[in-house]
């Protein structure tokens, strides 16, 4: 997912969101999306870009499979989403793929479980996020069950195609069919909350500020507004 001259204003302008910002936008319209447990592992905290989703299941040991030789498949900007069922007890990523994902401008890679060879992965500058880090393979443990099909990211249902997004507080996933609609709330959000900063720098006390902007409805669904929810 590249930027180019054919991106729409809203989307190039919505790179530089949040995912606290995102969140609160998904809050809006009653979407799940803010992955739990997943965080910053290695490389620059900042991902951008399209789902290529791969699922991974325990070894069968009767007509065994592989980890996975998926790196050709993929384009640059793809954001690669890996669910091995959070497992912390083997990796399904690790320095060889870092270096090739960096290489050829992969976006990010973002594991339901543990990674490894972190190191490798600050040195090529490629962003990885993951529940946390472990050196065993996943070779003859774990093998691919499904491409390009719903995994679960934490504890939210990522398909392929969906936004990712990342940074230092971890990881959001926007439907796809929903993107526009999603962004463009956080960002109209972020204006409305950047009036609210400077008024409060101009003297305004802060609740005084929050009141005049409606702070404190920013992320409640319509529904919620109105019926007087909470």
């Amino acid at each position: 997912m590249n930027i180019d001259h054919k991106e729409p204003d809203w989307l190039r302008e919505s790179r530089t969101l949040s995912t606290a910002e995102v969140s609160d936008a998904l809050d809006f319209f009653s979407l799940p999306g803010s992955a739990l447990g997943i965080g910053p592992i290695a490389g620059p905290k900042k991902l951008f870009g399209l789902a290529f989703t791969i699922r991974f299941a325990p070894i069968d040991r009767f007509n065994p499979g592989t980890v996975g030789d998926f790196i050709d498949r993929l384009d640059p900007g793809t954001v690669v989403v890996l669910d091995n069922a959070a497992r912390k007890d083997c990796t399904v990523w690790g320095g060889i793929l870092s270096r090739l994902a960096a290489h050829k401008g992969i976006g990010g890679t973002v594991v339901n479980g543990v990674c490894r060879d972190t190191a490798e992965a600050e040195e090529a500058g490629y962003p990885l996020y993951a529940c946390g880090r472990f050196m065993r393979t996943g070779k003859d443990r774990v093998q691919v069950e499904a491409y390009e099909e719903p995994v679960m990211l934490g504890d939210v249902r990522v398909c392929q195609g969906d936004l990712v997004i990342g940074d230092s507080d971890g990881v959001v996933v926007v439907p796809r069919e929903r993107m526009e609609a999603v962004l463009k709330k956080a960002l109209k959000t972020r204006l409305i909350e950047t009036k609210i900063i400077e008024d409060a720098l101009a003297g305004m006390p802060l609740t005084d500020a929050r009141k005049k902007h409606g702070y404190h409805t920013l992320q409640r669904a319509p529904e919620a507004l109105n019926t007087g929810g909470a």
